[in-house]
Parts: structure tokens; C-alpha cells; sequence
């Protein structure tokens, strides 16, 4: 399949022109040296490989602030409007799985608060090299690969969330896979916190009220947050359930220069997204599926006839975690939340539920308690949620 590659490079040539507010043109890729050899993507998960929670979730867009299926990356909505988001084996050459989201219920009335946007959250600690906030300050380009059902018009933003400073390109859509490459000036107001909390948002905006829409879009340079300002001139995914949008590829680097997709290997990009979420289940499986393979058994004391209190079991997480997690156990038959199977040594009893609770969450180790009835110990699922 031919992909169309579009490159903003209007603040990195002699002759600037900040007050472009669209990326058009369809280019060549450039056979330079800076374009042989991968750049330092700041995006985990920016090939869609990892996909730990789920692989599709269906009825979104209420209200909603999470990672849903694709690790690393959180949808953001408020609107009528409902969506389906997936992983799906789609995408240009290169890449196996993108990003999809399918319009199920459409909204053409916008009310003036409404939004929906994909957002990529990056830590403080690792955008320093950046140097914002500084007379040093470092330019960024951000190049990803894109299609849809139609032409649309759709806003790609910057957002500093320590001092409330953003800037916001656009970008087009045709019905074939086109990558853009889009560099952003460099500030020189306000420094990103050296601490493990979120500071640089990466987002892609498809829909919004006139709360954001209302004003001057801010492109030439970053400024304070003014919301009215951030996606003049955006289209609506929402405005027909015949709408599929498709992302991949998603880079972001510092530079003039977007290099090649950094592939990071299967287990490298499990291994960084595990920072901020894991599971007990399979790669295969999701949390909640009725399954054994991978729980967690751990004996117990205070055992008697009718009575018992498992103490001290744990573990240590596959990878030290971003702050300390959320948890939520699950029983390995597929049940509620919260709780764990008992067993009973010499019976082979996993039937009977019982309740659980973490005791010490630190970002290596868990340890959990758990009550209930005639039991040697218990067996559980967990998944630990440390996303920004």
C-alpha cells in the first residue's frame, strides 16, 4: 500500500512561516543521513503493539478519563456521541496494529463542553532533555501515521501540565494511510517537574464543543491555556456512525528531524508499558477471564476448623512500578472483583471465595490478606494501575 508522507519543517528551514495553521502537502520521504537511523521516541507503545486490558471495548464516550485497551494511552470524552475502541491488525507497512475507533452513535448537536481526544502522558523525569522552560529550549517534532473513512481536519496539541502552556497544529485525513510529521517551536517559558508525575501531553483531538473551538487556535508559538483556543478549525468525528478513524507509528522526538519509527522489540515495549500496568493474566488473556494459568497461591497462617487468616503472602511485580498501584484481585474463576479462591491442603479445594485485601502496596511488592472459611491459603488474579 503506497503511503503519502506530509512534513511540517517550516520552523526548521531559513524561510519560517509560524502562522501556518494547517499541514499540507504531499512530499517524498527524505533520503538524508538524520533520516537513517532511529531517533529517541518518547512514546511507549507508539506501534500499538501492547494491548493488556483489553482488545476492544465497546460504548465509549461518556465521561471517560482511562486507558481503555491500547497501553499507554488515554481516552478522553465527554459528548453524546458512543465509539467502539480497538486494537486492530491494520496498518502501513512496518506496522501490524493501530488504533481504531468506530463511530457507533453519532452527534451532531455539539454541546459547547463536549470533547474527545487520545492522550499520551509522558513523566517529568523524561523530558528534561528537552530543556523547556530554559534559553536552551529544544524543538519537537511528533510524526505519526493516520487514515480514516473521509477527509477530515483533526487537531494534534502539546500540553505542558505543569505550568499550563500549549500549542496546536492540524492535521488532514484521507481514506489511505498518510504519515505527518509536524515540529513544534521550542519554549522558553516555564520547566518541566524532574518527578515521576505527567507533564508533557501528547494529545489527538477529534471532537469538541465550542468551549475549545471558539476562539483563535494557537499554532505559531506556546502560550498559557486559553480553552477556547486550543481546536479552532477541527472536524467532528461524531458527526456520522459511518466514521473510522486509524492511528500507528506515533513518534515524538527531540529535533528538527522526524527519523524512522524507533521498533522497540516485543519485550521492551511489554517491559516499559509494565511500569504502569500489569496483570497476572497471559498476554492472551484479560482481567476477569476464568483461568488459573498465572494466579498467584500463597499459604496462609491463624488457619482453624471454621476460620482463617492469611497473612503475609505477596509478591513482587514483573516491574517496578511508576508510583504505588492501584490494585484489583480477581477470582480465577472468572468472578468479582476483590476476591480470591481458598484452598485446603490435601482436598484441593479452589472453589470456595473469600476476601481480599492488599496490605502493602509499594512499587515492587504487594502483600495481601485474606479472610474466610477452612483454608490453607488462596489463589488469585491481580492487575496493578500506576498510569499517569
Amino acid at each position: 500500500m503506497a503511503i503519502s508522507e506530509i512534513n511540517d519543517k517550516s520552523l526548521a528551514a531559513s524561510a519560517v512561516n509560524l502562522a501556518t495553521n494547517t499541514v499540507t502537502g504531499v512530499l517524498p520521504v527524505a533520503n538524508t543521513v538524520a533520516n537513517l537511523s532511529p531517533g529517541n521516541n518518547l512514546v511507549i507503545n507508539g506501534a500499538m503493539q501492547i494491548s493488556q486490558r483489553a482488545t476492544s471495548v465497546t460504548g465509549l464516550g461518556a465521561n471517560q478519563s482511562t486507558c481503555q485497551t491500547l497501553d499507554r494511552w488515554k481516552f478522553y470524552s465527554a459528548s453524546n456521541g458512543r465509539l467502539t475502541m480497538s486494537q486492530t491488525a491494520d496498518g502501513p507497512s512496518g506496522f501490524a496494529n493501530c488504533i481504531k475507533l468506530d463511530c457507533t452513535t453519532a452527534d451532531t448537536s455539539i454541546a459547547a463542553s463536549e470533547y474527545l481526544f487520545l492522550a499520551y502522558n509522558v513523566e517529568g523525569q523524561d523530558v528534561q532533555q528537552i530543556k523547556k522552560g530554559t534559553s536552551d529550549a529544544e524543538l519537537i517534532t511528533v510524526s505519526f501515521y493516520v487514515k480514516a473513512n473521509a477527509a477530515f481536519t483533526f487537531g494534534v496539541e502539546l500540553y505542558d501540565l505543569d505550568n499550563n502552556r500549549q500549542i496546536t497544529k492540524l492535521f488532514a485525513t484521507t481514506t489511505g494511510w498518510v504519515k505527518h510529521s509536524i515540529t513544534f517551536p521550542a519554549d522558553t517559558t516555564g520547566a518541566f517537574g524532574d518527578d515521576n508525575a505527567a507533564s508533557l501531553a501528547l494529545s489527538f483531538w477529534l471532537h469538541a464543543g465550542s468551549d475549545r473551538t471558539s476562539g483563535t487556535l494557537n499554532t505559531s508559538a506556546w502560550a498559557s491555556n486559553v480553552n477556547a483556543n486550543r481546536v479552532p478549525g477541527i472536524g467532528s468525528f461524531y458527526s456520522s456512525t459511518d466514521n473510522e478513524f486509524f492511528i500507528t507509528g506515533v513518534q515524538m522526538e527531540v529535533g528538527t528531524v522526524a527519523t524512522p519509527f524507533n521498533h522497540r522489540s516485543y519485550g521492551q515495549e511489554l517491559a516499559l508499558c509494565q511500569r504502569y500496568y500489569e496483570k497476572t493474566y497471559d498476554q492472551g488473556d484479560f482481567p476477569g477471564t476464568a483461568t488459573m494459568f498465572g494466579a498467584i497461591k500463597i499459604g496462609g497462617s491463624n488457619v482453624s476448623a471454621t476460620t482463617s487468616y492469611i497473612s503475609g503472602g505477596g509478591n513482587t511485580f514483573k516491574v517496578t512500578k511508576r508510583a504505588r498501584p492501584t490494585i484489583v484481585v480477581y477470582d480465577p474463576d472468572g468472578g468479582t472483583t476483590n476476591q480470591c479462591q481458598r484452598w485446603q491442603l490435601g482436598v484441593g479445594n479452589y472453589n470456595n471465595q473469600a476476601s481480599v485485601s492488599a496490605d502493602i502496596s509499594q512499587t515492587n511488592f504487594l502483600q495481601y490478606s485474606a479472610g474466610g472459611n477452612s483454608a490453607s491459603g488462596v489463589i488469585y488474579h491481580y492487575t496493578a494501575d500506576a498510569e499517569l
